[in-house]
């Protein structure tokens, strides 16, 4: 897209609180993306033991038809930015509800392991173009004075999303009688839970008809009135809507359609701007954040947990989840993103290490010595917990922010598609690198989020307060 959003200027009023409700209704709507994201993320964490169990795979074919879908994600979210740019927001999110309903539908009634990877494709698509387009959109609409604690909606959401995905499950799985491959409404019960999904995807469709488009695109395809109808709505009436418009079409004026060609420069092939952007999406993914929503389950039963107790701990690690992320969404604002940054990463480092040291312990028929499991089970809590305060929130926001105007829809999805191929590395290594030496796997996650600290300490700027025509 041309740019997330432009920040009121002088001309630009602040959301007066008759007003304030409708643009949270508004910026929770085009979250539901976002929510999605979560669910069809999380969602086969119920599945991985029955696909592996039915098709009799190994752990590299097994994480192949986990992580596939994540390519899929990187797709989308490189175009998801043109295509919005063409068709519009509102257009864009209802495509991506389509193809998050196909996809249910496909991975609940698989004929082979083939055709369930290429629906997981299909929905890692739709995730790919929401992950971007939820928070551009809600980036163009949102009142400065709230822009960070709406913008924070999209990982809220996704929290959620991965929350009710463990709780649904949980709850099939008992239903079932205990077993992901039991029977349940005429299918095994790992089918119902990723068929599920189906009913959040058609209300993502029905919320998308009821918000409207951006200003900043409506202005860009010459629907002047419209666009000045929609800032009163989200800024109130009292806001001077001719000064405004001019406003945003001033910046338009002075800006091109971003292309990648426009992200290059610099001693190493992009700007270095674009490269910190990179970084946040790569080490976000790096920490190993997503083998605790993808393979958790597993993870637990890998160390004597039972199937239900195991599926019960990862919806209480998605309970601690969305805590985290209130506690992001009530910071952002207050203290700052780079703040919450360095806070998250040292309670990571601490959470991972003492993950490492329970994993190092050998089994003892099957489980976990007891003090060893009670520390990895608080500790995996404790990573999700800091994870969650912090990088969970603060990369979304500082990636709908932190670039100048004329490369911010090119930069956006270059990031986005790079959190998507790490998240692709670490969920598709981490079943061989379990079965190989699951200490040594959390170690590596620990020196990263180590590492995490330095790279945001001498790279990243914060972007708390600062209007978007700032960021240069």
């Amino acid at each position: 897209m041309t740019s997330t959003a432009q920040a009121p200027q002088s001309g630009a009023g602040t959301a007066h609180p008759e007003h304030l409700g409708h643009v949270i209704f508004i910026a929770a709507a085009a979250a539901m993306g976002g929510f999605l994201f979560g669910y069809d993320s999380s969602v086969i964490n119920g599945a991985v033991e029955a696909i592996r169990d039915r098709y009799d795979i190994g752990p590299a074919a097994l994480a192949q038809v986990i992580a596939i879908a994540l390519i899929g994600c990187a797709i989308g979210a490189a175009t998801a930015g043109r295509i919005a740019d063409r068709i519009g927001r509102i257009r864009c999110m209802q495509i991506a509800a389509v193809l998050f309903t196909i996809s249910a539908v496909g991975s609940a009634l698989p004929f082979a392991l083939w055709d369930l990877a290429f629906w997981r494709i299909i929905g890692g698509f739709a995730i790919g173009m929401a992950s971007v387009i939820g928070p551009a959109y809600i980036a163009e609409v949102a009142p400065p004075a709230y822009r960070g604690r709406l913008g924070s909606f999209q990982q809220a959401a996704i929290v959620v999303g991965i929350a009710i995905s463990q709780l649904v499950n949980w709850g099939l799985l008992n239903a079932a009688g205990g077993k992901q491959r039991g029977h349940l409404m005429g299918l095994e019960a790992w089918q119902v839970m990723l068929g599920v999904m189906v009913i959040p995807a058609i209300l993502y469709g029905m919320l998308s008809l009821a918000i409207p488009e951006s200003p900043r695109f409506l202005l860009s395809v010459g629907k002047r009135e419209r666009a000045k109808e929609i800032l009163a709505e989200v800024e109130g009436k009292g806001t001077d809507l001719d000064k405004r418009v001019a406003e945003i079409e001033h910046a338009m004026k002075s800006e091109h359609r971003s292309t990648f060609k426009d992200l290059l420069g610099g001693g190493f092939f992009f700007k270095p701007i674009v490269w910190v952007g990179i970084g946040l999406s790569v080490f976000q993914q790096f920490v190993g954040i997503n083998v605790a929503f993808y393979y958790s389950s597993t993870l637990w039963q890998s160390v004597g947990v039972d199937p239900t107790q195991s599926f019960f701990y990862s919806f209480t690690t998605s309970i601690i989840n969305i805590v985290g992320t209130v506690i992001a969404m009530i910071f952002v604002d207050r203290i700052g993103r780079k703040p919450l940054a360095l806070i998250g990463s040292t309670g990571m480092v601490v959470g991972l290490a003492l993950e490492a040291w329970a994993f190092s312990y050998h089994l003892v028929d099957g489980k976990l010595p007891a003090t060893q499991g009670w520390v990895a089970l608080i500790a995996a809590h404790v990573f999700v917990l800091f994870f969650a305060l912090s990088w969970g929130v603060v990369v979304w926001v500082m990636l709908g922010e932190m670039f100048p105007n004329k490369i911010r829809a090119a930069a956006l999805g270059v990031a986005a598609a790079a959190q998507w191929i790490a998240n692709w590395a670490i969920t598709a290594s981490f079943p061989s690198l379990a079965d190989w030496n699951l200490s040594v796997t959390y170690v590596i996650y620990t020196v990263f989020a180590a590492l995490s600290i330095p790279f945001v300490l001498k790279f990243v700027r914060e972007t708390k307060g600062k209007a978007l025509e700032e960021m240069g």
